[in-house]
């Protein structure tokens, strides 16, 4: 098509073209400059805060951290309803006091309140 011939045409040009000079150390100064280019590169992404490497992270770490926390809470649920499931069947378990012991429910229970001990009183006055 039409690019072979201009090609051709430039390829020949070139050709013809002579060497340029260049100084017996040309290819040692370009490998040191394209070595401090990309320390320069490589630097500059030490200081610079990269938010696109960080937001996925983030993502995930918050997402973990959630997941965690619900597991957590989840245990920490089912451990509180067996707890009360054992008190509930320790409850039930136990019989009940006799209908004797609730009419006299009142006199037990005023026994049970405590007493200042008289006779250690008038020891000490």
């Amino acid at each position: 098509m039409k690019k072979e011939p201009i090609q051709s045409e430039l390829r020949e040009l070139l050709s013809r073209l002579p060497d340029a000079p260049v100084a017996s150390n040309f290819t040692a100064r370009v490998m040191q400059a394209v070595e401090l280019e990309e320390s320069r590169r490589s630097r500059k992404w030490n200081f610079i805060f990269n938010w696109r490497a960080f937001l996925p992270r983030a993502a995930v770490a918050t997402v973990a951290i959630l997941f965690a926390g619900l597991a957590f809470h989840h245990h920490e649920l089912n451990a509180q309803r067996n707890a009360l499931a054992k008190n509930v069947a320790l409850v039930a378990g136990t019989p009940m006091p006799g209908v004797d012991a609730l009419k006299n429910f009142d006199a037990i229970q005023r026994m049970s309140q405590p007493r200042a001990d008289e006779e250690l009183l008038a020891l000490l006055q």
